[in-house]
């Protein structure tokens, strides 16, 4: 009797999304999201923040995200990050809290190695050209989401509207962060998932928002 009633609990596991099984699986998920937060608006939620929020900085890498259709894998290892990482990739998030965070809730599940995932991340970043517009603003910049879309896109072969979305703070009223949507080997933009866009509608859903002047 109890062989049979943890077969049944295994058949209910297994028959689980893969977004809501656990931990996930290092190199099991469908894209990368790669996250760029707006400093100035994460400055002024956590202004405690002094090694981010000391510099005038605008677009910053938050993280590249393995990502499931539905969800999103995390902590698929308990790997820790090199001592060299931050050595070799200066200057690739605005925190070193970040450097740590990152790599352990996700770039474990990327199937990458350390060197190979931190690479990765620095080259998306560094081919994300910011419009000259955003990216030293000395007063804030009220945009739709069509409109950053579009002048991201201007900006950017590689990218289209269709494969940005956004999240905003404060019930919609700022800008908080940008999602690119990247294919699983890292290296083209794809059309953003109907999740992705999903949340978007849900957190920016005023006309348009604010984005904070760098200061």
């Amino acid at each position: 009797m109890t062989r049979i009633l943890g077969l049944i609990a295994l058949i209910g596991l297994l028959a689980l999304p893969a977004a809501v099984q656990g931990k996930g699986r290092s190199g099991d998920f469908d894209y990368y999201a790669l996250t760029l937060s707006w400093s100035p608006e994460h400055c002024a939620a956590k202004p405690s923040d002094r090694e981010q929020c000391s510099r005038k900085l605008g677009f910053v890498l938050h993280g590249l995200w393995p990502q499931y259709l539905k969800g999103y894998p995390s902590d698929c290892s308990t790997e820790r990050l090199a001592g060299d990482v931050e050595r070799d990739f200066p200057g690739l998030y605005p925190s070193r809290f970040l450097y740590r965070h990152e790599w352990q809730k996700h770039g474990t599940c990327s199937g990458l190695s350390q060197p190979a995932f931190h690479q990765l991340a620095e080259d998306l970043r560094n081919k994300v050209k910011i419009p000259a517009d955003y990216q030293s603003p000395v007063q804030p910049l009220r945009k739709s989401n069509f409109e950053l879309k579009a002048d991201l896109a201007s900006a950017n072969e590689w990218l289209a509207p269709d494969t940005i979305t956004l999240a905003c703070a404060d019930g919609g009223r700022f800008l908080r962060e940008i999602y690119i949507c990247i294919n699983k080997p890292g290296t083209e933009s794809m059309t953003c998932p109907d999740e992705m866009v999903r949340r978007e509608r849900r957190s920016c859903a005023q006309p348009d928002f604010l984005l904070r002047n760098v200061r």
